[in-house]
């Protein structure tokens, strides 16, 4: 089977990189994200055509799972926030071999984005400029919409219908199927709308709350994470400074710990118990909440944001974010494309070096914790092969989150990828992936 799965990828891959990338490479990339969205959602639509697509992208070993802050993943693989910003390909991505994926980032309000171009290729660097500006539907809409796919409820039903008794509409679906979610983790990408209304400390604040809101009432989502990092956005990165980020993670904390007072069970590995009001006003609270980091930090300011995370116990960080320093001499030499606009962060192969430094530099900060309290870490930026990806995991990572790889390898990189951790772990000489987290930091 092992060689079977070899031999499949390299096919696809050929096929993807020497015939269908050319093509596709010669269109506009945003035309072209667009439509592979709706090519996902609509190959997410049938039994059929989502057991084709695992036939030709999945891959399994139990080498690859791993159970982290309660939850149970299948393979370290994550698709990163900012490809599927409104949680539409959540039916096909566990087939095309992810172990978990993180739809958004989304906001509190609807936003629209960036006015112009938002996305620039970068061939020979392997990159991407990237200036969406947090385009996404909203809270409401996109939690309403994951709440139809996880609980398979029609979308004729809606929340007014409760006014209708007891068991009329949702809530009696509800109590019926919630059984029923999809095993497949799911992470949703919080960040503040992008919008002069939320320039202030305490509206930007409010934002991220009320998205944050949205998700926990309709109880979709197995882990939260608190992007304070997109380089796109009116007002630029606010919460990176510590004042501000005390503020945010303060608000955060406050929610939480209000919904343990009301004693309501926290989410494990996926065994879900809710208690549903006659308002529909049922919250699984508890869930892991992360923080998503720009590669750009400063070693002072990345160590009060540590501690920020120690205080409020924030279950881990996303490393990293896009670049926008086109300065930073550790990139220098990575841009190998002339830079067709100086908008945008950088995404890919230019930021590689960054998020594994940041890796490390966060896995020695927390190593030495009770394994109760040491933060989780996912690792993301520049992931094109298995080595990438193993070089991040002994860094510090335990979990990993691609886009640009996905883009200039193929689809089957994932499964690539996952292929051959197995192969560099079993060389190692370890039995599973999470006992190579962190070993290259640690060596002296």
């Amino acid at each position: 089977m092992e060689s079977w799965i070899k031999t499949r990828n390299k096919i696809i891959g050929w096929n993807y990189r020497n015939i269908l990338k050319p093509i596709l490479f010669k269109f506009d990339p945003e035309d072209i994200h667009d439509l592979f969205i709706k090519v996902g959602n609509l190959l997410g639509q049938t039994s059929a055509t989502r057991y084709l697509t695992r036939v030709l992208f999945d891959y399994e070993n139990p080498v690859l799972e791993q159970e982290i802050l309660g939850i149970k993943f299948k393979n370290p693989v994550g698709l990163s926030a900012g490809f599927d910003k409104n949680a539409r390909l959540t039916k096909i991505l566990p087939a095309v071999g992810f172990g978990f994926a993180e739809a958004g980032s989304v906001t509190g309000r609807p936003c629209k984005g960036n006015e112009g171009r938002h996305l620039w290729r970068l061939p020979k660097s392997k990159s991407l400029i990237v200036y969406y500006g947090l385009t996404n539907d909203g809270a409401e809409a996109i939690a309403r919409r994951l709440l139809e796919v996880q609980l398979q409820v029609s979308p004729k039903l809606d929340f007014e219908q409760e006014a209708k008794g007891p068991e009329v509409g949702l809530r009696a679906h509800l109590k019926s199927n919630f059984l029923h979610k999809s095993n497949f983790v799911l992470g949703i990408s919080l960040a503040k709308t992008n919008d002069q209304k939320t320039i202030t400390t305490e509206a930007g604040t409010a934002d991220y709350i009320k998205a944050y809101e949205a998700f926990l009432k309709t109880d979709v989502g197995d882990y939260f994470t608190i992007n304070i990092s997109c380089p796109n956005t009116f007002g630029g990165e606010p919460f990176v400074e510590p004042e501000r980020l005390d503020l945010l993670l303060s608000a955060f904390a406050k929610i939480r710990d209000e919904e343990s007072a009301r004693g309501l069970p926290s989410v494990k590995a996926k065994e879900v118990q809710l208690q549903v009001s006659p308002k529909l006003d049922f919250v699984s609270v508890n869930r892991p909440l992360f923080i998503k980091l720009p590669p750009d930090l400063s070693e002072e300011k990345l160590d009060a944001i540590i501690e920020l995370v120690k205080k409020y116990k924030i279950n881990g960080f996303v490393s990293t974010n896009l670049t926008k320093d086109r300065n930073n001499p550790l990139i220098k030499d990575k841009i190998k494309d002339p830079l067709p606009t100086d908008k945008g962060g950088l995404s890919g192969k230019i930021v590689e070096e960054l998020a594994t430094k940041q890796i490390e530099y966060i896995y020695k900060k927390i190593k030495d914790l009770p394994q109760t309290e040491r933060p989780i870490i996912i690792g993301c930026g520049g992931i094109f092969t298995a080595q990438d990806a193993y070089n991040k995991i002994k860094a510090g990572a335990s979990l990993l989150q691609l886009i640009t790889g996905m883009i200039f390898e193929g689809p089957q990189v994932i499964s690539e990828i996952n292929q051959g951790l197995v192969t560099l772990l079993q060389k190692d000489g370890y039995k599973n992936i999470s006992e190579a987290v962190g070993k290259s930091t640690c060596q002296p």
